[in-house]
């Protein structure tokens, strides 16, 4: 056990000055690939360009050394004049060869370089992946190699509809062309550097609106769309080839190396869909469908892991036989409605220890520790972005509670799991219990906080799993965490729930700048129906459910028993587990909940709804409960497009809430990954007007909501109260 206290990590408030000052693109950049790399180390920022990206992890992490590394060394001695700082230097590299010493970095970053690498190449694909070996062989062990480049869809052949009226038709002069016309400069001279340039693609009948149609392949429609706003350097633009592996390649060369793929994420973002897309072209299929614009990015992060341990699991067969979950069944007395809910034995304990140091607040929470029901067979239909599910995570110290007290029960965990003896333990405090998604699952937690003396951890926990690996005990910095959570690094919802508690309920700490989509909410009446926050905790006592038999389940939810294989990178089973799981029989495993939001000038309220549910009967003997809005999405709702579609029908239909805005709350989440491989997408609505219906909504302060946290039971309120409170800057 190492003290860590000799790290100093520099002055929190420079830290967010620094951030604060960084444009919305480069802070998302930033922390994206950050989300992935610990707050200390030696990590390489290969292909580092001008050094800006560089300069800004050192600067917002001053316990990482960082090392830029360029093939020019004019880059390399411009970027030592412009950017200084202890912990940041600059070295001439190929980043497709060997630059340091095996195994002696803890993390590699590639952000937009590879492609460089197979266009300077003779286009050769396969460069690609020999460099990412070359990176990964610099690694540590469980240091993580992030790549951050473009995305080859995969499809086949698509109609790409452009126009000819947004500029001169009949000019080859990429500056002033249309961009039809631009589209067919493209063909000809595309990859140029290759003895054939260019490509074939079949022009079609023009659109009635005057667009024009090709019918080409999606991969080549893909390279347009992202270049073809880059008109002043358009001739250096068309030698390269930004596409060069599938997402499904991607993940077939990180585990041929023996990384465990921590993230798959494509990345749409936001600002170029709306500015550069949206209204400009369209791409459907060849039947005339509709398709989602390509991604703008693409983002794999790839933990290195000894031969012995599993990088995948896959599910290899299940059965009906259940020992741990039991499918319970309720029927509302009211409306008659039958609810399937599913029981887990015993009580859930996250246990969060965390200390302070140099100003900043970090946690110790277990990282890679498996969790093969996301990986399993029903999970495939849970991404609504193309992002991939993957099987290890990073979450609280979790136990169940069965016959000690609660405080007893952490101390054990934390000397069982963390190897902090009891004399360690300087403080316990006793946090919230809520549902992390009670509409399926009769499940509680709650949590404790334990103060602890600092200490940094880097042990191996026990096999408390049952697979290759139970993962590792590390401390975090709490707003780490949360940032991880607002870019979908951070697969976990009770960790960030955890942590935005601590820092501002117990700690009165800010919880740092929100770094996810800005929420610029238009000023509108006071809403009606306004309640206090402390009204969430009082009165409603309801009783609307009584138990059936199976033969009145509505069908919504099964349980089963999954046997997981768990693979290492040669493909070999390196263990088997079972694990119990539920799953939505009617409906995908995505979910979408809002944070319908109002600004009356400087208040801001959030929209909550007055339900029942047959779990929170169980504990509490009523079933009254404030909620976000939240629905299960059909399985054909497939795209982030189409459930937000989805959303504004429903919210119009059942609630009668139109509304002017919708941006994504941060990443998508699972609320109980042990359980189910559900996956939710937080939403934050601007609304509008709000007309009366059967289900209105209530009004709640979201500054006097979380003030104390502790009435808000629901965990997907939690989530959306929390996240969009940070996003309008009432945490600060």
């Amino acid at each position: 056990m190492q003290d860590y206290a000799q790290q100093h990590r520099g002055d929190r408030g420079a830290y967010e000055r620094y951030l604060a000052g960084m444009d919305a693109s480069m802070r998302q950049k930033v922390a994206l690939t950050a989300a992935h790399f610990l707050c200390e180390g030696r990590i390489a920022d290969m292909g580092m360009g001008s050094g800006t990206g560089s300069h800004a992890f050192a600067a917002l992490y001053p316990a990482l050394t960082v090392i830029g590394v360029d093939i020019s060394p004019e880059m390399v001695a411009l970027a030592r004049e412009r950017h200084v700082l202890p912990n940041l230097s600059f070295v001439v590299g190929d980043v497709a060869a060997r630059v340091f010493d095996p195994g002696s970095l803890d993390g590699v970053l590639s952000s937009s370089v590879l492609h460089h690498v197979t266009s300077f190449n003779g286009y050769d694909r396969d460069a690609a992946a020999r460099a990412m070996a070359v990176q990964s062989a610099q690694l540590d062990t469980y240091g993580v190699l992030v790549v951050r480049d473009f995305l080859d869809s995969g499809r086949g052949p698509v109609i790409l509809e452009l126009p000819a009226n947004d500029g001169d038709d009949a000019s080859d002069d990429p500056v002033i062309a249309s961009s039809a016309r631009l589209f067919e400069r493209f063909a000809r001279e595309f990859r140029k550097l290759s003895e054939r340039p260019g490509f074939a693609y079949e022009r079609l009948e023009d659109a009635s609106d005057g667009f024009r149609r090709f019918r080409v392949e999606d991969t080549l429609s893909t390279e347009f769309l992202l270049r073809k706003d880059y008109r002043s350097d358009w001739d250096s633009e068309v030698l390269e080839e930004y596409t060069y592996l599938t997402q499904a390649g991607f993940e077939a060369v990180f585990a041929s190396l023996g990384l465990r793929v921590l993230a798959s994420t494509p990345i749409h973002n936001p600002w170029i869909i709306e500015h550069r897309l949206a209204g400009r072209a369209r791409v459907t299929t060849l039947d005339g469908q509709r398709l989602p614009f390509p991604a703008t990015n693409y983002l794999i992060a790839g933990e290195k892991v000894p031969p012995h341990e599993g990088v995948r699991f896959e599910e290899r067969e299940h059965t009906e036989q259940l020992s741990f979950l039991e499918l319970t069944h309720f029927e509302c007395t009211v409306t008659g409605q039958v609810y399937d809910l599913a029981y887990r034995p015993h009580p859930t304990i996250d246990v969060v220890p965390f200390f302070e140091l140099d100003g900043d607040v970090m946690v110790l929470a277990r990282r890679s520790y498996p969790r093969p029901v996301l990986q399993g067979s029903e999970a495939a239909q849970s991404s609504l972005e193309g992002a991939r599910p993957v099987g290890y995570v990073t979450e609280p110290l979790t136990t169940l509670r069965r016959e000690l007290p609660l405080g007893q029960a952490a101390e054990a965990l934390l000397s069982r799991d963390a190897q902090i003896a009891p004399e360690r333990v300087l403080e316990l405090f006793d946090g919230s219990q809520y549902y992390p998604s009670p509409g399926g699952l009769q499940e509680q937690v709650s949590s404790v906080f334990a103060r602890v003396e600092p200490v940094f951890v880097e042990e191996p926990l026990g096999n408390v799993s049952g697979a290759s690996t139970s993962g590792r005990v590390r401390a975090i910095s709490a707003e780490q965490v949360l940032r991880a959570a607002q870019v979908g690094g951070l697969p976990d919802a009770r960790l960030e729930l955890n942590v935005y508690a601590l820092l501002s309920s117990i700690l009165k700490r800010s919880v740092g700048p929100w770094i996810g989509d800005a929420l610029e909410l238009l000023s509108s009446p006071p809403p009606q129906n306004v309640i206090e926050a402390h009204s969430l905790a009082a009165g409603r006592r309801r009783r609307r459910f009584r138990a059936v038999g199976g033969e009145r389940s509505s069908g919504f939810l099964g349980v089963r028993r999954g046997r997981f294989a768990e693979l290492n990178a040669a493909g070999e089973v390196v263990s088997s587990v079972e694990r119990e799981y539920v799953f939505p029989r009617t409906t995908s495993p995505s979910t979408v909940a809002v944070a319908l939001l109002r600004r009356d000038r400087e208040q801001v309220y959030l929209g909550v709804f007055d339900h029942d549910l047959p779990a929170v009967q169980a504990f509490t003997g009523s079933s009254a409960l404030w909620v976000a809005p939240a629905w299960r999405l059909p399985r054909g709702v497939s795209s982030q497009g189409a459930a937000r579609d989805f959303v504004l029908e429903r919210l119009a239909s059942e609630h009668g809430i139109e509304c002017r805005k919708c941006w994504e709350l941060g990443g998508r989440y699972h609320p109980s990954p042990g359980l189910t491989p559900e996956a939710v997408y937080p939403l934050a609505l601007d609304v509008a007007t709000e007309q009366p219906s059967d289900a209105p909504l209530h009004w709640v302060l979201l500054r006097d909501l979380l003030a104390s946290d502790r009435p808000v039971l629901d965990g997907h309120l939690r989530i959306v109260a929390w996240r969009a409170a940070h996003a309008v800057g009432l945490l600060a």
